[in-house]
């Protein structure tokens, strides 16, 4: 299938059916930001060709400046034109009849996808441009119903994708590795990797190359969260208890986690549990975070290199964050970054020209979504123009130092009355998510900028293990006395440095 589109953009909106969703304040209250995000980073509708039930999954970038898209309906198609400005796309169907494709990855002129009940391999052996072999590489776990997704990651550096199983239901692990992370490997074994997960939604590796996945809020998941997974751990969901007995070289673990009970207190009874890398404040910063993928652009994104960027599915934007190890353990910080797409958002992928793809859809599950269109493609493309923004926060072992894209006004940053944080964590619990619960409210008692005005040292008396620390830096200007774009900053603290 072939189409050229010459339709104006605004085409796929009239394309929409009604459909009943949540309005903005049943979502909650978004950041009021999208006006003036549109200077630095603009979104671009990628026009879709009416009758193509598009429901984007996953993507991936193609040999020749194509771009790959997975569907929800199983189909394939490859897109050439998606990077033009204006975008000017043909679209070509590659492979239909698999199953909710929820991972693309290019190797070696093969494509494999992740879907519902196995991991594929398709491949065009006769150069006719449509897959005709379609190699199982593993169906080693189970399935039967509607929330059993799974999610796969990119060719890590040894051929193998890594695969996130979400439960049956939110409560149960009724089919073989349901709530497991496993890696399959180039000739089709499936290794099992960690237990612990509900309803993972994306699968990427940060720059150090480690493998994470985000996490749904629900049972024995506060909020949104990044996992990581690590071989041998326990991710905080105990219904995967039960496939242990098939896993050769890790034993189950001996005790399981106290429910109404704080991540920070269960990691010192449960010694396999690893705790959630970031903690995503629930609505503040995404309700069903979705794909990620880092970004390694070399700057024709600003000046985020290196940072992850995150979808939502019902809040229809887009976050950013940053990790860092301390003391043997995965942390960091998450940050707002872009509001207002069209629907709901399931993947995200960078192009070679720096720009991201973005697309999704909504469904009749009864799920709310802000964006209302059934389906789209998007891309946001960088200005040029450089935000004044929180870049980056580090942990210290007597504060935070904070990075910002900009210059701040010396006087104002040194000023150790003109920054707000208060911590809370959240109720480890079998029961469905939860409040923010035992606030506190560090002492800041120094802020020390850097020679070169693009940071600032915060010397901070409270910092709390298994905390979120809220950080509010609505008062901090730019030496050209521009406000923060984004004010607002996450930093996730499972360990202080040592001294």
């Amino acid at each position: 299938m072939n189409c050229q589109l010459k339709w104006p953009i605004a085409f796929i909106i009239v394309l929409a059916w009604p459909q009943k969703i949540a309005n903005a304040q049943e979502l909650g209250q978004m950041w009021g930001t999208a006006e003036e995000e549109k200077k630095y980073y603009i979104i671009n509708n990628i026009p879709i060709p009416p009758g193509v039930p598009m429901r984007p999954g996953s993507f991936e970038i193609l040999p020749g400046n194509r771009l790959a898209v997975g569907t929800r309906r199983g189909d394939v198609y490859f897109i050439s034109g998606a990077f033009d400005t204006p975008p000017n796309p043909t679209y070509h169907l590659y492979a239909s009849g698999q199953d909710e494709i929820f991972g693309l990855s290019w190797k070696d002129d093969s494509l494999t996808i992740t879907q519902f009940g196995e991991v594929t391999k398709l491949t065009d052996s006769d150069g006719d441009g449509t897959a005709d072999r379609f190699d199982t590489l593993t169906n080693n776990w189970g399935y039967a119903e509607g929330h059993e997704f799974a999610f796969g990651s990119k060719h890590d550096p040894d051929g193998n994708i890594w695969v996130a199983l979400g439960l049956s239901g939110s409560y149960h692990s009724r089919n073989i590795f349901r709530g497991w992370a496993v890696k399959v490997t180039p000739d089709g074994k499936m290794i099992p990797i960690c237990s612990g997960l509900r309803s993972p939604g994306g699968v990427a590796a940060n720059k150090e190359g480690v493998m994470f996945c985000i996490e749904s809020q629900g049972p024995w998941n506060g909020s949104c969260s990044l996992k990581h997974l690590k071989e041998g751990a326990f991710l905080g969901h105990p219904a995967s208890y039960n496939w242990y007995k098939f896993v050769k070289g890790i034993d189950t673990p001996k005790i399981e986690p106290q429910t109404n009970s704080r991540i920070a207190i269960e990691k010192k009874r449960v010694a396999e549990l690893v705790p959630p890398v970031i903690l995503f404040p629930y609505i503040k910063m995404g309700r069903s975070i979705s794909g990620f993928s880092l970004n390694q652009t070399k700057g024709k994104f600003g000046p985020f290199e290196n940072q992850l960027f995150f979808g939502d599915y019902t809040l229809s934007i887009i976050m950013r964050a940053t990790t860092e190890k301390i003391n043997g353990v995965w942390q960091g910080a998450c940050y707002p970054f872009r509001e207002g797409l069209s629907t709901g958002i399931m993947n995200v992928e960078f192009s070679p020209k720096g720009q991201l793809i973005v697309g999704g859809f909504t469904t009749n599950r009864q799920w709310p979504v802000r964006g209302e269109a059934p389906f789209a493609i998007q891309r946001l493309d960088w200005t040029g123009k450089i935000p004044f923004e929180i870049k980056e926060i580090n942990i210290l072992n007597d504060g935070f130092i904070i990075h910002f894209t900009k210059e701040a006004d010396q006087t104002i940053a040194s000023d150790a009355m003109n920054y707000s944080m208060t911590t809370y964590t959240h109720n480890y619990s079998a029961g469905y998510g939860s409040p923010e619960v035992d606030h506190t409210t560090p002492e800041i008692n120094k802020a020390t900028v850097s020679d070169d005005n693009l940071s600032v040292r915060l010397k901070i008396n409270g910092i709390q293990e298994g905390h979120i620390h809220d950080f509010d830096l609505v008062k901090i200007k730019s030496r050209s006395d521009q406000s923060l774009l984004h004010s607002k900053a996450y930093y996730t603290v499972n360990e202080i440095p040592k001294k």
